[in-house]
């Protein structure tokens, strides 16, 4: 059985992830192997995140006072939870992966910006473009317009340079 103070240094544990995190994801690791749960918290923990098998009540406990407290809403049985401390939709991707890959565990649902997402709405998060993904894409926007603008002008510099040619070659002949 724990001591109290063993309970003591997890809840300070789980109320440091709570108060660094961006987002949680909460899953159900039924199913997974101890070599598994390594593994999956190694490609989270290279994605910026972390894993944390946790004692539901431990969990209720830390989140109380953070953005997540509404994760108590998700935890019931065998809990696992995701953190992301960088990106808010790598630990969504790596843990959806994974559970295709494996076919083991599912996620629950997740808690970003102090709301709960269902199970459904956190598999949307996983499918969503990361934030890198996002700033290519915008910047491919903005660049897109100015890169016609330059071909046109420089279109229409060719064409006259050609014509001015021609008509000098016409002249001279």
């Amino acid at each position: 059985m724990a001591t109290k103070q063993f309970k003591n240094e997890k809840i300070e544990h789980y109320k440091k992830q709570f108060e660094n995190a961006k987002v949680a994801v909460v899953a159900d690791y039924r199913g997974l192997t101890v070599e598994e749960i390594t593994e999956l918290r190694r490609s989270l923990q290279s994605n910026k995140g972390d894993l944390t098998v946790t004692k539901n009540t431990l969990c209720k406990v830390a989140s109380k006072g953070t953005n997540f407290e509404v994760i108590s809403e998700l935890m019931q049985g065998p809990t696992a939870v995701a953190f992301g401390f960088g990106d808010e939709v790598a630990p969504a991707k790596v843990l959806a992966k994974f559970i295709k890959e494996n076919k083991k565990g599912e996620i629950v649902g997740a808690v970003l910006e102090g709301k709960v997402l269902s199970a459904q709405e956190a598999q949307k998060l996983a499918t969503m473009p990361s934030r890198e993904e996002l700033i290519a894409k915008m910047l491919g926007s903005i660049n897109s317009p100015a890169s016609g603008l330059v071909y046109s002008v420089n279109g229409v510099m060719s064409a006259l340079v050609r014509a001015i040619d021609a008509v000098r070659q016409q002249k001279s002949a």
